[in-house]
């Protein structure tokens, strides 16, 4: 079979990404797996590994973790922003990030197409799509969840996992917070510098942790947040297309 041409693939190693990797070579595309460290604790080398399995002719991983936090998070900070003044933007802030960088590669690769596992009934997928057009209108931009030939093999998530836990959340899903039922009973105490509306510095004042950079800063509000529980809630979401998730 004769190459339909180069695609660079937002690929996370995960069930799905992994489904869309293979299902690209076997309909005849030379595939470039692309990886975002958006700070995530993940095995990026395992992953690497696993799309060069699967296929893959290249893989790329790009740590943007800073980045994310100073052009992406910080502004967002500045500016108070909200999802229906409530929702703390987290996803919506990193997909424009991962997109642009997916051009930059596709340019370098001189890759006709970008393709992103997002399905066709939420954001993320006009978050990618918007910023690869606005980089690089030349570039065709799919999601194979939105092909017939892929959707009619592939019924969704639910045909790829077979998950049911009768509306209770798994114990293990939360990655960044404890449970409040569970969280300590004793209070960190944190001070934090602002410059122009940006975190410059964070100071435990229990026992003495200070960081300065974004990161560092970043990562350590964190940390300390999900042991207290900080950063669950619940909402009815209205999404872009009209949908409510």
């Amino acid at each position: 079979m004769s190459s339909k041409g180069s695609v660079v693939l937002a690929y996370t190693g995960s069930l799905d990404t992994s489904c869309i990797l293979v299902w690209l070579k076997e309909q005849g595309y030379d595939i470039i797996a692309y990886l975002d460290n958006t700070g995530q604790k993940e095995d990026f080398e395992e992953a690497w590994k696993k799309a060069l399995k699967l296929g893959t002719k290249k893989v790329f991983i790009e740590d943007a973790s800073r980045e994310l936090v100073e052009e992406f998070i910080w502004p967002a900070i500045q500016s108070s922003a909200l999802y229906e003044n409530r929702y703390l933007l987290g996803t919506s802030l990193a997909r424009p990030g991962i997109a642009g960088k997916q051009v930059e590669i596709a340019q370098r690769e001189e890759a006709k197409y970008v393709f992103h596992g997002t399905m066709g009934k939420g954001n993320d997928q006009v978050r990618f799509e918007l910023t690869c057009y606005l980089l690089a209108p030349q570039i065709k931009v799919t999601a194979p969840w939105r092909m017939p030939e892929f959707y009619n093999r592939f019924k969704g998530y639910e045909n790829l996992m077979h998950i049911c836990y009768e509306n209770q959340v798994p114990p293990g899903l939360y990655t960044k917070t404890q449970d409040p039922a569970k969280a300590l009973n004793t209070p960190d105490i944190l001070e934090i510098e602002f410059k122009k509306g940006v975190p410059v510095k964070v100071t435990n004042i229990k026992d003495g942790t200070t960081h300065q950079t974004s990161l560092e800063l970043f990562v350590y509000l964190n940390e300390v947040a999900g042991k207290h529980g900080v950063g669950r809630i619940d909402i009815v979401e209205n999404r872009f297309i009209g949908m409510k998730s």
